[in-house]
C-alpha cells in the first residue's frame, strides 16, 4: 500500500476510534509508520488528511450500504436489510461519531465529507422509498424522504444510546422498533 493510502487508513482507524480532537499527527505517523516528511509530502496538515480520511471512510460506508440497498426485493425488505446489516454498536459510526466533535462541526471542511455521506444516504433511501411508492408497496400517504430520514436518524441515534449505556441492548431495541416503524409504511 502507497504511503498516502497508508496514512488515510491510519487516520480513518484513529478518527473512528479516538475523534479528530483526539487524533495528533505523531499519532497517525507512528499508526501508519510513516514519518513527518511523508505526511507533510502528501498531506498539508492533520485537518487535510483528516478530509480525507473522512472521505475515504464515506466511501466504504457507501459502498456497504449500496450493495445491501440495491438488492432485489421491496422496498421494504431493502430498507430492513439496511438496518440488519451487520455493526459494532459500542465502536458507533465512522462518521456520525466525528460529527459530535465541535472541531469538524465549526469548520467547513471538516464537516463536508460528513455532510455529504448523510446527505447521499438520506438520497439513497429515499430512492428506494420512492421505488416502492411507485410499485404500490407502501401506503400512498407515506413521505419517502420523511422515512428515509427517520430510518438513518434511528441508525445513528442506536449507535449513541447503545455507547450511553454501556450496552448494545439499546441499539438492537432501537434497531427493532426502526423495523416496525418501516413495516408499517406497507400496504397491507
Amino acid at each position: 500500500m502507497a504511503t498516502r493510502d497508508t496514512l488515510i487508513e491510519a487516520t480513518s482507524e484513529l478518527l473512528w476510534e479516538r475523534g479528530y480532537s483526539g487524533t495528533s499527527p505523531a499519532m497517525i505517523q507512528k499508526r501508519a509508520h510513516a514519518g513527518q516528511g511523508s505526511m507533510y509530502h502528501h498531506f498539508s496538515g492533520k485537518a487535510d488528511l483528516a478530509t480525507a480520511a473522512m472521505a475515504h471512510s464515506a466511501d466504504l460506508l457507501c459502498q456497504t450500504a449500496e450493495a445491501t440497498l440495491s438488492t432485489g426485493g421491496t422496498a421494504i425488505e431493502r430498507v430492513i436489510a439496511y438496518l440488519d446489516m451487520e455493526r459494532d454498536p459500542m465502536a458507533g459510526c465512522r462518521i456520525g461519531r466525528l460529527v459530535q466533535d465541535a472541531d469538524i462541526v465549526d469548520d467547513d471542511t471538516l464537516r463536508r465529507p460528513a455532510a455529504e455521506f448523510f446527505a447521499w444516504l438520506v438520497e439513497r433511501i429515499t430512492q428506494v422509498f420512492a421505488e416502492g411508492l411507485d410499485r404500490g408497496e407502501l401506503r400512498p400517504d407515506v413521505d419517502p424522504r420523511a422515512a428515509a430520514s427517520l430510518v438513518v436518524a434511528s441508525v445513528q441515534g442506536a449507535y449513541v444510546l447503545a455507547r450511553a449505556l454501556g450496552d448494545p441492548a439499546g441499539f438492537e431495541a432501537a434497531m427493532q422498533a426502526a423495523k416496525q416503524a418501516v413495516r408499517a409504511l406497507a400496504i397491507r
